[in-house]
């Protein structure tokens, strides 16, 4: 009988891909795919693997299933119990019967929709939306999302049966207002949507349940928003950068 120990401690991965994402930091990314719609990404296809005939046929599907690492971990190794946020962070449960980014392999897996193939100059992307992926993520593999195979209609779902129903009202300062003014209609109208469903989620930690201050970088923004009895107020909107520039060096609470 072969030792699954000695045939497989040698094994290494190699990133075929990087993602490009409008989370350009951990904090504020949705806590699953999917719960944003309009959050963009595309991932940069790597050589040798950007051949044209490696994706023949991949514009026949609606989905993706995307293989990732979680690599803005922080941490070198696991444990086996964590505190799922969906439960409060008062409960703990097996790592592996969640989907904690702290695992043996931190390994994540996503299902997106793909938006399709695009080829500028001598780099392949594939467009996708819904995802929840940090900017800069190491993409192992890209599979199709097969429905009659992938979705299970009697499946149950534990802890996390039906997806969270928390979805805050995002309200806009006179400040924030102006400073999207020199945005084209549908640039403000796609930045305010994106933080609607991604803020809206209300993505602080949570131990936390005041109105103090929070920052956080979406799609090249730096907001400062705040949430009290009304929902969500974003405070400040500071002028847009370059994804992959990122200027603020801590995000999360303001002190």
């Amino acid at each position: 009988m072969t030792d699954p120990v000695t045939t497989t401690s040698s094994m290494s991965l190699e990133p075929i891909g990087v993602v490009h994402s409008c989370y350009g930091e951990k904090f504020g990314i949705p806590r699953q795919p999917g719960l944003a719609p309009s959050a963009r990404s595309r991932i940069e296809v790597l050589p040798p693997y950007d051949r044209d005939e490696a994706f023949r046929g991949i514009e026949d599907f609606s989905h993706l299933w995307i293989i990732f690492a979680f690599h803005a971990n922080g941490r070198t190794h696991w444990v086996p119990t964590v505190r799922p946020p969906r439960l409060g962070g008062n409960r703990r449960l097996g790592v592996f019967a969640t989907r904690s980014p702290f695992r043996p392999n931190p390994l994540g897996l996503s299902a997106v929709r793909f938006e399709g193939l695009r080829r500028e100059g001598k780099k392949l992307y594939l467009e996708l939306s819904g995802g929840d992926f940090l900017d800069g993520t190491p993409v192992l593999d890209i599979k199709p999302y097969i429905p009659y195979a992938d979705r299970q209609d009697e499946a149950t779902g534990g802890f996390a049966q039906q997806a969270p129903e928390t979805r805050l009202e995002v309200r806009w300062s006179e400040e924030a207002t102006r400073s999207l003014e020199g945005l084209a209609r549908n640039d403000a109208l796609a930045l305010k949507k994106l933080v609607q469903e991604s803020l809206g989620l209300d993505p602080r930690p949570a131990y936390i349940r005041d109105d103090r201050e929070f920052a956080c970088l979406l799609d090249g923004w730096n907001l400062r928003w705040r949430i009290d009895d009304q929902g969500v107020q974003v405070l400040c909107c500071s002028e847009k950068i370059a994804t992959g520039n990122i200027l603020t060096k801590k995000v999360g609470q303001i002190n």
